[in-house]
């Protein structure tokens, strides 16, 4: 494989424009670009987490993920075309069943936090969230005619919110449960 990025500097966005790896020139604000800059900003918030002690096992999901991001963008800079497999959306619900097999019900919704890594995690599930809400806006206005975009990114935040919860546990770090404002309300 030769050299992809051989020169960094271009100045052919110096304008506000840039291209798409289609060669489409558009707008750094358009819906393009603000999808595939959030998709960028899940994959930088993983980043953050991978590079925090982590076992093997959820380390190697957290790879695996960041690779499927890298095809997720370039599916979007190149509109029409479909890289990100079906197979991937399967993946990662069997993670979560697999990761959530260990972990004790629910009852009372968790405040994102707890340990440092599990904090970091529920910040990119907050970010997964922001990609998917980038790429509805985006096919309001071009429509993906067969793309496992959307069902992949409903089943990544969901994965992080039990990856979350499994970084606590390995943590030995407590969830802290949702007190609702009647709750935390004193009674006369």
């Amino acid at each position: 494989m030769g050299y992809r990025l051989s020169k960094i500097t271009t100045k052919t966005g110096d304008s506000g424009e840039t291209s798409l790896a289609s060669g489409m020139r558009v707008q750094k604000n358009s819906p393009y670009i603000s999808a595939l800059g959030a998709v960028d900003e899940l994959n930088c918030a993983l980043g953050m987490l991978a590079s925090k002690p982590l076992s093997s096992d959820v380390g190697g999901v957290i790879t695996a993920i960041q690779n499927d991001l890298f095809d997720l963008g370039a599916e979007l800079s190149q509109p029409g075309r479909f890289i990100l497999a079906s197979d991937r959306v399967e993946f990662l619900g069997q993670e979560i069943e697999r990761f959530n097999a260990s972990l004790p019900p629910l009852e009372e919704f968790i405040l994102p936090g707890g340990s440092e890594t599990a904090a970091i995690c529920h910040f990119a599930r907050a970010t997964c969230r922001s990609v998917e809400r980038m790429i509805v806006s985006l096919e309001e206005i071009d429509p993906a005619q067969s793309s496992v975009r959307l069902p992949y990114l409903n089943r990544l935040s969901d994965l992080l919110f039990v990856l979350a919860r499994v970084l606590n546990r390995e943590a030995g770090t407590a969830e802290v449960y949702w007190s609702s404002s009647v709750s935390r309300t004193p009674r006369s």
